[in-house]
């Protein structure tokens, strides 16, 4: 474990178009490999609950992909939702997130997914940028194989 006063002071990136109100979304038409049967999360053949959770990283990813600094991404590190409407399979859905907070390298989002018909869910959603080389060497040593 690197100590404390190792590591580089600040954030070595220009995070300055990152600003609260950033939008982005995603949509699916829901498939058989989308429900919770598939998925091992239930047993009726609705919109599986990971699946909701995917679509809303993904949203929160396009919101701010784009203007991150090369060589930077961001990892989700906490997520509070709700799933409060089941969506058949043939329905769409689509997922939205909202930056809400920007604190150094973590992001707040605001997420929420309606299908067709209604709003399915709901939430908060946080994630940290991440240098990938320095993230990816610290996975490779926990793993042994560095």
């Amino acid at each position: 474990m690197v100590a404390k006063s190792e590591r580089p002071h600040g954030l070595r990136m220009n995070t300055s178009e990152l600003k609260s109100g950033l939008k982005g979304a995603t949509e699916i038409i829901v498939g058989t490999r989308d429900t919770a049967p598939h998925i091992g999360s239930g047993k009726i053949r609705v919109l599986a609950t990971p699946v909701l959770v995917s679509l809303m990283e993904e949203a929160a990813l396009n919101a701010v992909e784009r203007l991150l600094p090369e060589g930077h991404q961001t990892v989700g590190i906490r997520l509070d939702i709700s799933h409060t409407a089941a969506t058949p399979v043939g329905m769409r859905v689509i997922a939205r997130a909202e930056l809400i907070k920007v604190d150094g390298r973590q992001l707040t989002f605001r997420v929420s997914a309606e299908d067709e018909k209604e709003l399915i869910g709901e939430g908060m959603h946080e994630r940290i940028i991440v240098n990938v080389a320095r993230f990816d060497k610290r996975t490779q040593d926990k793993a042994g194989k560095s």
